[in-house]
């Protein structure tokens, strides 16, 4: 897939312009300012540590490497100017090559807005281009906002892996939800 590649424009709730696109190189720090923005806010993610500019820059090229050679997918969400959510699927490998692994993070003052409903769309259609018969993620059981949507979009709920997470004094369970491509 193209870098920069615009893939659907709309307007949110809030009737700001968002832009769905594939990311740039010139999008590395808006999206370590994403990701360290939600670790600042304590969100419902996996990561706990701010990444460096060091670590960006590490994993950038690889992920702008696997998304040309369409080995992933990877989409940012741009509202003036500024990235203000992402998300992915990651291809798995060998007997599994038809399964994808997905993920998205949405900035706070961003959500609530449909950007993430948009984006999930776009994903499952971009996991029927790329072949794709079977999306997975993994959502903190607390995160009601994030299942709601993904429920919206075709996820059901198929396993719980309990007390994974452990954050401000209690144990959290992670549910599976998955989604069967036609």
């Amino acid at each position: 897939m193209q870098l920069g590649k615009v893939l659907r424009k709309f307007h949110a709730k809030d009737r700001q312009e968002v832009i769905l696109r594939t990311p740039r190189r010139e999008d590395l720090d808006d999206l370590m300012e994403l990701i360290n923005s939600l670790v600042d806010e304590k969100a419902e993610i996996a990561l706990t540590k701010k990444v460096t500019r060091e670590e960006q820059a590490e994993w950038m090229p690889k992920m702008l490497s696997k998304l040309e050679n369409n080995e992933n997918f990877f989409l940012v969400a741009e509202v003036d100017g500024k990235i203000v959510a992402s998300s992915s699927i990651d291809i798995l490998h060998g007997d599994q090559k038809h399964v994808g692994d997905l993920g998205i993070v949405i900035k706070s003052g961003f959500r609530d807005l449909g950007i993430g409903t948009q984006m999930m769309t776009l994903l499952v259609e971009q996991a029927t281009t790329l072949g794709l018969k079977v999306l997975t993620l993994q959502v903190f059981a607390t995160n009601k906002r994030a299942i709601h949507v993904y429920e919206k979009t075709g996820f059901v709920q198929t396993g719980t892996l309990p007390k994974t997470r452990f954050r401000e004094g209690q144990y959290i369970d992670e549910v599976i939800m998955t989604k069967l491509i036609e």
